[in-house]
């Protein structure tokens, strides 16, 4: 066994290694600053003529970020006496390999890559670099020695449910605990299936997971819900989606309905809609995008128009709907003055529709839907929906008042994008969960896999990757939990999450070798599931950009 290497007084180290690199992102925050400013306020145009660097602070101050609550987490650990070997060396190496990417360059994806020089800023920038703690971590946090002891930990705890202790409190383990269970008994022998039929997931599994409460988990009590925390539904989304992505993601619906309806419905919008919501009595589905929009909602051009009975007849076409077939009621955004362009014109519809079957997914008058086949992600089905003159009650317009859809959805993307990120987080999870068992028991050169450095070195930085990742999105549900704004850390936990994810299944599927590419293993569809979660909810680029808009305004 190789012997522990773990660092004398890490907690010290990583204390004094945050202020270095927070001073790194104050320095990129002032010269994009004065870069992208005109006449005193942020200029669109500037942002985009500078988009790489200004994408890249936005990654930067991700990194950061993830820096603090990973020193955050081991405070609180030790502060427990529950600091063990695994979360120090989790800790170490992830400050490590994080601070050398600050200053060599942070990967925004494979082919891109930030540097200081890209932020504006030269080697005086690192000033604070020089001092002995962060050289000590940079030069031993992320070594070889730690990333094989880890995995010799990992290997002895392959029964415990995550790698190293959450910090989260006993209630929500105990959560976790009974989906983890769930998803094992119930959807782990069978997920792969569904994907290679490409069938939509089983009634008797919404039913269940219905039963459970996953779809009014954060729906207050006065409306049937069971008014827990983000927090909960972080740990629900992360264990389903270790099982499967497309269950995981079957509550989403219901939490982006719930959310606009009790931010923006009516009285008796909220009394009417939120108690068959959180039963499952009825399902959501999201219709907001455009074949030629994209992310640009603010353009949207399906049109409502109101009729002499004071109904809407909506008219259009949405693109990448999902679960649209099966479900009762669209939360559907569309144009209903027609005479803006722009997102003011906009607002959402509680367009309600029969569910389809197999033979005729869409019944509904009015309405017709053609499925998008898709790489993964695919126990709901994607669909492209036609709309013409079909019928939405008056009483059904959100809130009551038109032109308020952008805002109201605006609310709900806190929300769906620490939800989304939870999901990266389980999805990396399972692709950590296939690949170590495959690495252990294939053999090569008369050992096995996980016997060689380039392998156990990956299924370290796997694991640490997506503690830092959950770290983050915890934080970020904390703070919607205590009412703060929380867009900026909901938006780094999914940028960095979705970029975790997409890692891990792409080494999970390396240390497969040819195997990988063999659709029969269960690696092939966490790669193509794990491949949408740097597009849906905010497309990578999109999120930096909503962040770097942020940090610089």
């Amino acid at each position: 066994m190789t012997q522990p290497i773990v660092l004398d007084n890490l907690i010290s180290l990583v204390e004094a290694a945050v202020p270095p690199a927070e001073s790194v992102l104050d320095a990129a925050k002032q010269k994009l600053r004065d870069l992208v400013t005109v006449d005193g306020r942020v200029a669109g145009a500037a942002m985009e003529a500078n988009q790489n660097a200004t994408h890249g602070l936005a990654w930067l101050a991700t990194y950061v970020e993830a820096l603090r609550q990973m020193r955050n987490w081991a405070k609180r650990l030790d502060a427990d006496g529950k600091f063990g070997e695994v979360e120090q060396l989790l800790l170490q190496i992830g400050f490590g390999e994080y601070l050398h990417q600050i200053a060599g360059g942070i990967p925004m994806n494979q082919g891109e890559v930030v540097r200081l020089a890209d932020l504006g800023l030269g080697w005086d920038a690192l000033g604070g670099f020089q001092c002995p703690e962060v050289q000590t971590l940079m030069a031993q946090g992320n070594s070889q020695a730690a990333r094989t002891r880890l995995v010799e930990l990992m290997q002895e705890r392959s029964a415990e449910i995550t790698i190293g202790a959450t910090g989260l409190e006993e209630e929500l383990e105990m959560i976790r605990e009974q989906f983890r269970r769930y998803a094992v008994d119930k959807v782990i022998p069978n997920a792969h299936d569904w994907h290679l039929k490409d069938e939509l997931i089983p009634m008797e599994i919404i039913e269940e997971l219905a039963e459970m409460g996953v779809f009014g988990l954060t729906i207050p009590e006065e409306f049937g819900g069971l008014g827990l925390s983000k927090a909960s539904m972080v740990v629900v989304s992360e264990e389903l989606s270790r099982g499967y992505i497309g269950v995981g993601s079957l509550g989403t619906r219901s939490e982006i309905a719930a959310e606009l309806i009790l931010c923006g419905g009516t009285d008796e919008q909220k009394a009417n809609w939120l108690p068959k919501l959180s039963s499952g009595e009825i399902l959501p589905t999201a219709v907001f995008t455009e074949p030629n929009t994209g992310s640009d909602l603010g353009s949207l051009r399906t049109r409502a128009v109101k009729d002499e009975n004071g109904d809407w007849k909506v008219t259009g076409n949405k693109t990448w709907i999902t679960h649209a077939a099966r479900t009762h009621v669209m939360t559907l955004l569309a144009r209903t003055n027609p005479d803006t362009s722009d997102h003011r014109g906009l607002s959402m519809l509680l367009a309600e529709k029969t569910p389809g079957t197999d033979e005729h997914p869409f019944p509904t008058q009015g309405m017709t839907g053609t499925e998008i086949e898709v790489l993964g992600y695919r126990g709901m089905k994607e669909y492209e929906l036609g709309f013409d003159n079909f019928h939405v009650k008056g009483e059904n317009l959100l809130g009551g008042e038109e032109g308020k859809g952008f805002k109201q959805l605006m609310e709900t993307f806190e929300s769906a994008r620490i939800q989304t990120a939870a999901r990266a987080i389980g999805v990396a999870q399972s692709a950590l969960d296939v690949a170590m068992q495959y690495a252990i028991d294939r053999k090569q050169f008369g050992k096995s896999l996980i016997e060689f450095p380039r392998v156990s070195g990956k299924l370290a930085m796997m694991a640490v990757e997506i503690m830092i990742a959950r770290q983050l999105t915890y934080f970020s549900a904390w703070e919607k939990d205590h009412g703060h704004r929380c867009d900026l850390e909901a938006g780094m936990a999914k940028l960095l999450g979705a970029r975790v994810a997409w890692a891990a299944a792409d080494n999970g599927l390396q240390i497969h070798g040819g195997n990988g590419f063999a659709t029969e293993y269960t690696i092939s569809r966490i790669l193509c599931d794990a491949r949408i979660l740097n597009i849906f909810e905010g497309a990578a680029e999109i999120q930096a950009q909503v962040i770097a808009r942020r940090l610089l305004g």
